[in-house]
């Protein structure tokens, strides 16, 4: 542990957290990246937490309470997979509204929230360890994630002339979201929900990944734009992107796809000397397009490009906003 914080990208949210490292000290070792990393017996364990709030990350009338439960569950375990780290397992505390009642023929909430819980731990490998329940004004899950990881790739380690890549495709969480806003969530096309109500945390590509060389890596939760901020800040390098090569959902636009979050893809620093051929073995290991869309170069931020003109680049989420 290098025992300071890591620095972060623009932002409201962000300036409060440098305000709360700050005021940590000594206290808050190491923060700032996607997972704590704690030495133990010889391997690397990682862990993370991650919040999800009715009103502000999930809406009950956009989703089903199992599919809460596991969007909630691929959102913490997505930063296991942005570490290189193997699932182990999860803990969840979760808030019930005390007013909402067993229906007729269906498992309580709290019951149907878990059992997404634990499909989407089961289906990287982990177990649910345990939890707290309370009653609370609106629905929260807290999910705890551990792992543990041979070789942890933190978001710092980028260098000049590194390539930037990226796992899948962006947008589709974005298309769904807008169409959800617009009161067309019944007309989506399954596959555009499914990404939405059930992202895949992409633990096998990001550990695949960590034993190929990666320098640096992030998973794209606040928009590629964003995120590729707090890569550049955290390793010191700019980033430039080149709108073009990034890869899209059907239907959706590149700079769509840049400001597109909650897609749970990987943003990976990798070596110049990774190329075609570990591409294609990045597809039969696991499946997945994987897309150079730039380089780490020397300077600072993220510089964006569409067919060479300059792009600003947009903004990612932030949960506390400039007014």
């Amino acid at each position: 542990m290098r025992g300071r914080s890591l620095r972060l990208g623009r932002g409201g949210e962000f300036d409060r957290l440098r305000a709360i490292f700050a005021a940590l000290g000594a206290a808050g070792r190491d923060l700032g990246d996607d997972c704590a990393l704690l030495s133990v017996g010889g391997r690397t364990l990682a862990i993370s937490i991650d919040l999800s709030l009715e009103g502000v990350h999930f809406r009950t009338d956009w989703l089903a309470l199992r599919e809460i439960g596991w969007r909630a569950t691929a959102a913490a375990l997505s930063d296991l997979a942005a570490e290189g780290a193997e699932a182990v397992g999860v803990l969840v505390s979760l808030g019930v509204p005390g007013s909402q009642q067993r229906r007729a023929g269906n498992a309580s909430p709290a019951v149907q929230i878990m059992a997404g819980v634990g499909a989407a731990a089961r289906s990287v490998g982990a177990s649910v360890l345990g939890g707290d329940l309370v009653r609370s004004p609106r629905y929260l899950v807290d999910v705890c994630v551990l792992g543990v990881a041979q070789r942890p790739v933190r978001r710092s380690g980028a260098r000049p002339g590194d390539g930037l890549w990226v796992t899948g495709r962006l947008g589709g969480a974005g298309l769904a979201l807008a169409a959800l806003r617009a009161g067309r969530g019944r007309r989506l096309a399954p596959a555009v929900r499914h990404r939405f109500a059930r992202p895949v945390p992409r633990i096998a590509a990001g550990r695949w990944l960590a034993r190929r060389g990666a320098r640096a890596m992030i998973d794209i939760s606040d928009g590629l734009a964003g995120d590729a901020g707090h890569l550049a800040a955290a390793s010191g390098v700019g980033v430039a992107i080149e709108l073009e090569r990034v890869p899209c959902w059907p239907g959706v636009t590149p700079l769509a796809a840049v400001r597109s979050g909650e897609e749970y893809e990987l943003l990976v620093a990798m070596p110049r000397r990774f190329g075609p051929t570990d591409v294609k073995a990045f597809g039969r290991a696991t499946g997945l397009p994987l897309t150079r869309i730039g380089a780490c170069t020397a300077g600072r931020g993220v510089r964006m490009t569409h067919d060479g003109r300059p792009i600003t680049p947009p903004p990612g989420f932030d949960h506390f906003p400039a007014q």
